[in-house]
Order: C-alpha cells, then structure tokens, then sequence
C-alpha cells in the first residue's frame, strides 16, 4: 500500500462542517474536527508515521481498487475487485444537525460484498491534535474509546474489535450480499457514546443521505451539455461549506504541496473573501439561492464588526466563524506529502493588502434582489461607509491576488476590482434608490479605469500586465470582461489574450505567471493553474473563439479525478498538485461551462 497515494487518489465526504479524504485504497488519511480548520485526528496525508489514518480495506489488497460517488450525491464509493470476490466500502456523515454549530460528526464505513468471498481488515490509529495529543485508549464489547485533550473518539462497528497497543484492529470476513460497517464519532470529552451499530442501521443512514443529496440537487437548474461534471463541483462546493454560517472554505486540507517537495504548502481550510463572493453570481445561476444568501449576509456582517474601527474594513480572510485570527505556523515534527515541508497551518496571508476583495465583496452583494441586504438600511449604510472610505483608499500598492511575499506592487488586477467595486455600488444606488455620495463614487471609479488604461497596459507585450511598470502577464486578468471592465472583443483585450496564450499557456494550461519574470519571495516552482485554464476557458467563449474554448475545456476534463474533483494545480506530467479538493478550481469550472453553454448555444440558435 502507497505511503503517500497520488492527492488525486481521493475522494471527498462532508456534513457541512467538516470533511474527511478517502483514498481509492479505503484509507481516511485526513479528517479534522470538529471544523475544517480543526485539529486533525487522521494526517497520515501529511505525515504517514505520525498522522494518524482509519483504514477498512481487503486484508490482501491484491486486485483492482475503483472509486466513484453514489450517483448525485456526496456518497463515496470504494471498490475493491479481486479473483476471489468484489467489496465495496461506502462512505459517508451524516448530516442531521449541519445547520447548529457541534462538536459530534460521525464518519460512517459501509462495507458489503457483491461477488465472493472478501476478508476486510479495519485499523484505527487516530493522531490527535496534528499528531501532538497523546490519547489513551478503551477497549470494550461495544467498541473502543479514545481519550485525547479536548475530545473523545468512538469507533463502533458490527464486528469484534482487539486492542494493538495505542491503536484498534479489526477483521470480518464477509460473503455475496453481507454488510457490516464501522462508525468513528468526535465528541467533546465525556459526550454520550454512540450506539453500536447494526447493518440496518447503516443501510438506513446510508438512505437518509442519499435523499438529503439528491433533493438539494433538484434544485439546480443546469441543462447544459456537461451536467455531471457541473453538478459533481456544484456538490463539492456545497461540501466546502460551513453551514451554520454560509462561509465556504478554500480547500478542505493543509499543506498539500504546489511542487512535491518544496516550500509551497499552505493551509486553505479558511473563507477566502474572493473566492466566496465570486461564488455567489455561480450559485444564483445554478439555482443554490440558500448559499448564495448564506454567504452574503456573512459578509456583510464582516464589513459591519469593523465600522467605525481605524483599521481595514475587510481582511483577506477568516475562519469560518468569521474569526479574524489566523497565525500561520508549521508543524515541525511532520515530514510533509512526500518530503514536502514546512506543514503550515494558519495563513499568515490573512494580514496581507489585498485591495481587490472591495471588488469582489460589492459583486458578491449586488447578485440580486433575493439576496440584497442592501436593500436594508442597516444594510445600505455598511456598504456605503465602505464605498466612501474607498475612494481615498484605493490607489495603493498592496500584495495581489497570488498573496506573493515579495512585496507591495501596484497590481493591475487590484485596480480592475477597485474599479468594480464603485461600478457596482452605483449600480446598487440606482437599483434600490438609495441616498449615496454618487458623485464622489463616479468620480473614483472613473479615475481608476483611466489608470488601468494608462499603466497597467504594456507597449512591449501589447497586453495589459501584472503590474504597473512591468511587462509580466498575469492570468488573473482572464476576468476582466466577465466584470465588464472591457469589452471581450475589444481590440486591446484580444491583443492581451494572444499574449497570454504565447506566455503563460501550456498544451491549453495556463500558468498563473512568471515567477522568474516576477519574484514572488518562494522558493521552487508550481505547476499551472486549474483556476487560470478554466478562466481562460471563459475569455475565449466570450471573444467568440468557440472551438478554442471547448476543446481546452475538453482537455480540462481529462485532468479531472476519477470522482470529477481537482486540485488546485496540474503538475508537468499531469499530477494534481495542491490542497484538494479546491473550491475556486470548481467554482471556475462552473463559470466556465455556463459561459461556454451561452456562447455555442447563441451560434447554434437556441
């Protein structure tokens, strides 16, 4: 068995709180609880010694393993295929609380046999607190405790349990059409032991989740030409999702590695300002009008905790809760994904400028009527105080998009999104009559266009670049017709777009940019961005360069897992690269395939 399985061989399951990776050999080799940002109790994807897993698989893994979701559902299927028999592990956590904050999730193991004779093997090692928790361990008829700082683990299962040292092992032997199952349950210290499981039992969870996914996903209202594949994001972007409070997380993991074995390995288990708001317009067009409302209302209240306050209205970042306090640390004692250190958690990103959320937070609240707390005067007051301290605050260095650590830079992409930011709070003004500084608000947002057009443009590239006084493309730029800054067709845009399809695209993947043409203050190199190719995607379907558009957007697909999720990058021989599954990769895909829809269907006459 892999040490380190590819991060490709994994797939996702979540209540909505939390989430666990399974890889395709039946091994939980992350989970944190009770929060993405948690602690970890299973890490053994970033150390295998030291990390802690919970594996149910064939006791002789010889054969063929197989993954796949439960069709339209959250539901992780693990098949194990062999001379002898064929068993599959099904996945899942329930979800009956996922709207009231908890410290109780539960990681159910359904295991059944469909052809043969399979002998399954369950081993329990959880490493509590990223490995750092000593627990001590009880073992008993119905299953066995584990006792760490701050919370207790149950592991209960349908068949006997014995003690290896610190840790549980289990073997069933299971016949054509047996189950059995193993249940593993966080609570805080003293919580109420779960019951001891039956296979009816299972099998009932095992339906309640199924429906609770597929009535969520009726509401979608996608019939384009790739429905799985939108959908199978769409559910992944619902999984990344912190329920109580609408907050979606970047990723569900830390410290997956940008290039195995070097220094790019950050913790994503955070709300991202941009990311989340850029996922409201995706979520309102595929009918997900509840997280579209969930996040922007989060928002605000961000925007509202820090009125009146001498310091920056917005922060890059938060915990899910809405918690400003993120500092970023390493965990010495783990070897990292494959020799891939620091291990970091926190995100020391979080304290970075990053001038463009203003953009971003005001197109995220101007989605429509249905989700307008601007419509409110509370509401229209918080975002007009922030519009108004915008004006003198907009025209700064800061350190971009791609938080690089080399230093303030008066960013191209930062200046399109300040310009969005007044451009949509007129637009706001007009829509709901709303009292405003509009002369003030316009005044700004013309400033900023005219100097975009004037310095973030390059003569030598003939392209609009990263960064004022440079000549180095950035692919971040891929978004200014989706915002309206310019025209898709507009000369200057094309111009850009052959520019960037000569520097930064790669057999039709795209680079985020140059890191030897713009230091960005990190060592090693990354692969491309699965974020950047499907907005490329998008560009090319709205400059009319249909054919460009859908074959790179077919090629995309064959990068895809084998459960339709992706990482945050494509390493050179097609390797995902990066913390897993990432949001902002499936929320760009959506935004892609919409696009791409719209665009062929007009020329098709639809």
């Amino acid at each position: 068995m892999d040490r380190y399985p590819p991060i490709a061989e994994h797939g996702l399951v979540g209540d909505l709180q939390t989430a666990a990776l399974v890889s395709s050999q039946g091994v939980v080799d992350w989970f944190a609880a009770p929060r993405f940002d948690s602690p970890s109790v299973f890490a053994a994807l970033l150390d295998h010694d030291r990390g802690g897993y919970l594996r149910l698989s064939p006791e002789h893994p010889e054969g063929t393993c197989r993954q796949l979701y439960y069709p339209d559902t959250a539901i992780l299927v693990t098949r194990f295929l062999s001379p002898d028999g064929v068993g599959e592990v099904l996945d899942f956590m329930p979800l009956e609380e996922s709207r009231t904050v908890t410290n109780r999730h539960t990681l159910v193991r359904l295991v059944r046999v469909v052809r043969g004779t399979v002998d399954f093997t369950l081993e329990c090692r959880p490493r509590f607190d990223y490995g750092r928790a000593e627990h001590q361990l009880e073992v008993g008829v119905n299953g066995a405790l584990f006792r760490a700082p701050g919370i207790d683990g149950h592991l209960r299962s349908t068949f006997p349990l014995e003690r290896e040292g610190q840790d549980v092992r289990g073997r069933v032997r299971l016949r054509a059409g047996e189950s059995g199952g193993a249940v593993f349950t966080v609570c805080a210290p003293g919580g109420t032991a779960p019951e001891v499981p039956s296979v009816d039992g299972l099998t009932g969870q095992f339906d309640e989740v199924a429906r609770f996914w597929r009535h969520w996903l009726r509401q979608s209202r996608y019939r384009g030409r790739w429905p799985e594949l939108v959908h199978r994001s769409a559910i992944t972007l619902k999984l990344l999702t912190y329920a109580p409070t609408g907050a979606l997380v970047a990723a569900a993991t830390t410290g997956l590695p940008e290039q195995v074995g070097g220094e790019r390995n950050w913790d994503y288990r955070f709300t991202w300002v941009r990311d989340s708001a850029l996922s409201v317009r995706v979520m309102l067009d595929l009918g997900f009008v509840e997280e579209a409302v969930g996040f922007v209302h989060w928002l605000v209240e961000r925007l509202r905790e820090r009125e009146g306050k001498e310091e920056e209205p917005l922060q890059t970042m938060y915990r899910v809760d809405g918690s400003p306090d993120l500092p970023e640390q390493t965990l010495d004692h783990f070897e990292g994904y494959r020799g891939s250190s620091p291990v970091r958690i926190g995100n020391g990103a979080a304290d970075q400028l990053q001038l463009d959320i203003y953009g971003e937070a005001l197109y995220a609240v101007s989605q429509g009527r249905e989700i307008a707390p601007q419509a409110s005067f509370e509401g229209w007051r918080t975002l007009t105080r922030t519009l108004d301290w915008f004006t003198d605050a907009w025209d700064r260095p800061d350190e971009g998009i791609w938080e690089t650590r080399g230093g303030a830079q008066d960013f191209t992409y930062s200046r399109v999104m300040s310009w969005l930011a007044f451009d949509h709070g007129l637009r706001l003004a007009d829509t709901f009559r709303r009292p405003a500084d509009l002369e003030r608000w316009r005044g700004a947002r013309d400033a900023v266009f005219h100097q975009v057009m004037e310095r973030g443009w390059s003569e030598k590239e003939r392209a609009f670049v990263q960064h004022y006084d440079g000549d180095v493309l950035d692919a971040s730029l891929l978004l200014m017709p989706r915002v309206g800054f310019i025209a898709p067709q507009d000369p200057a845009w094309l111009s850009t777009l052959d520019a960037i399809d000569r520097k930064l695209v790669s057999d039709s993947l795209v680079y985020r940019y140059d890191p030897a043409a713009s230091p960005d203050g990190l060592r090693g190199s990354e692969g491309t961005f699965s974020l950047c190719t499907f907005l490329y995607v998008d560009a090319l379907a709205r400059a009319g360069r249909l054919s460009q558009a859908r074959y790179t957007f077919e090629k995309m697909q064959t990068y895809a897992n084998h459960a339709g999720l992706f990482a945050e990058e494509i390493g050179p021989s097609g390797e995902q690269l990066g913390n897993f599954p990432q949001a902002f990769t499936h929320l760009s895909l959506i935004m892609a395939a919409i696009t791409l829809d719209e665009s062929l269907d007009a020329v098709d006459g639809r």
